[in-house]
């Protein structure tokens, strides 16, 4: 299981995995979920729940990977499957994004 760390300004939202079997879950902390002033990681993960779960990555943080010619260039760069959005998001949303959340590999 790959898991990561989701970041907003550096504060834990949640955690987001991808099990062997290819299903996606991401889980509110408890701390942020229960505190109302928190907004939610996204307009597709409302805090109303706090586990979702999928068998795709995620339209919020598959939104935050490159695309086209730039996708294949990291692909290659990075040695991963272009294909691998996982790997690829924890490879390339760790610093430098567009927008508060940042993505942080949990190493197992």
């Amino acid at each position: 299981m790959n898991s990561a760390r989701v970041l907003r300004n550096g504060e834990l939202v949640g955690i987001l995995t991808k099990s062997k079997k290819g299903i996606y879950t991401f889980t509110y902390e408890d701390t942020w979920f229960k505190d109302p002033m928190k907004p939610a990681v996204s307009l597709t993960l409302p805090k109303s729940e706090k586990e979702y779960s999928s068998d795709h990555l995620f339209p919020f943080f598959f939104n935050m990977l490159s695309e086209g010619v730039n996708l294949k260039l990291q692909a290659r760069q990075y040695q991963v499957d272009e294909d691998d959005f996982f790997s690829l998001l924890l490879l390339t949303a760790n610093s430098d994004t567009i927008g508060a959340i940042t993505i942080e590999s949990i190493n197992d």
